[in-house]
């Protein structure tokens, strides 16, 4: 994968978690904001707590900063999805964990 095709897939990847944060707002009066900069993404719960979403190009890999730790995810182009290295979840599902453990959010994404 080159550095464009990275850069694209994880900015649509961003945008897909901004699109579901902002249907819990609306939908659900979530207890959740967002804050897109600089391709982070940052979630900031009621509560205070915070994730970061963030990319590390030369290693072609998705961060993410959470109270429990941060993790890298790979893409897996077979599965179309980002895995994490260290525990082999998937995105989605851990980022909905998170936000239920860090903010008490339920969101699925």
């Amino acid at each position: 994968m080159s550095d464009a095709e990275f850069l694209e897939l994880y900015q649509a990847t961003l945008a897909e978690i901004e699109s579901v944060v902002e249907d819990a707002i609306n939908e659900h009066d979530a207890a959740i904001d967002y804050e897109s900069a600089n391709d982070m993404l940052t979630l900031t719960f009621i509560t205070g707590s915070v994730v970061v979403i963030s990319r590390q190009t030369p290693l072609r890999q998705l961060w993410l900063a959470a109270r429990s730790g941060g993790f890298h995810f790979d893409w897996e182009a077979d599965l179309e999805q980002w895995h994490c290295k260290l525990n082999g979840q998937i995105l989605e599902d851990m980022l909905s964990e998170i936000c239920l453990e860090q903010g008490g959010v339920r969101i699925h994404f």
